[in-house]
């Protein structure tokens, strides 16, 4: 399995706090079954990005003795008027592994402006991939802004542990329903730690495969996570269509 969103690099947000930290959750992914996975910090207010930083960790981590996936860079990008700026301005900053895919997170207070973000992200060539929706008040309704910036292209990834309740029933009922209408493209972590946010896909996967069939768990965890950090184009069902769009 592949993950393509955890919080694993350690100074940097609210995610690992030390290189020891990081070294657990790298092991605890493998162990779990996670093959690859994306280190994705925070972009916003709080944290800013560091590229420069994240290539030394990235390389201090690597040579650490210890069992742990193989590593790519990332960026957890919030949607603000200051980072759509500068994304512009230098696309290839954020993005997965150097390639056109870019995980992008949403305010929690209004969509206002989004849907202009998005499209001059799009324009620009790159694919917004919408992170957790199903933890977003107003994403997670599911409505016709949100299958609208499908259509266009955006793509979009559930929380693994939304699947099993842990942010609330709300995101649980959203996420299993984005799953079931092939609104959802991967299941990621979003780890922050060990123990509250674990960097763990395999429960998921199972669950997946067991309620929605195996084919869905895999797509969702491996086939379009592995296009991502592969930067291959990924084909996905549009919402309320019944054809095939390649992105």
């Amino acid at each position: 399995m592949i993950d393509i969103h955890s919080h694993f690099l350690y100074g940097l947000d609210d995610g690992a706090e030390t290189i020891e930290d990081s070294l657990a959750m790298l092991q605890m992914a493998a162990e779990s079954g996670t093959t690859d996975i994306v280190a994705t910090p925070h972009a916003n207010s709080d944290y800013p990005f560091q590229p420069d930083l994240i290539r030394q960790r990235i390389a201090e981590i690597t040579a650490a003795p210890g069992v742990k996936p193989r590593l790519h860079t990332g960026c957890d990008f919030h949607l603000s008027f200051e980072n759509v700026q500068d994304a512009l301005q230098n696309p290839t900053r954020y993005v997965i592994n150097r390639g056109p895919y870019l995980l992008v997170e949403f305010p929690h207070s209004s969509l206002a402006g989004m849907g202009r973000s998005l499209a001059a992200l799009l324009d620009l060539g790159l694919v917004p991939i919408m992170t957790h929706p199903e933890r977003n008040p107003h994403l997670r309704r599911m409505g016709s802004e949100f299958q609208e910036w499908i259509q266009k292209g955006c793509l979009v990834q559930v929380t693994a542990q939304s699947l099993f309740g842990s942010f609330g029933k709300s995101a649980e009922q959203s996420a299993w329903e984005m799953v079931r209408r092939r609104l959802a493209h991967f299941i990621a972590s979003d780890a922050h730690d060990t123990e509250h946010r674990p960097p763990c896909l395999n429960l998921a996967f199972d669950a997946v495969s067991a309620r929605v069939g195996a084919a869905e768990a895999r797509a969702l965890a491996i086939d379009n996570p592995q296009a991502v950090i592969s930067g291959d184009p990924i084909w996905a069902t549009l919402p309320r269509k019944k054809r095939w769009y390649q992105w």
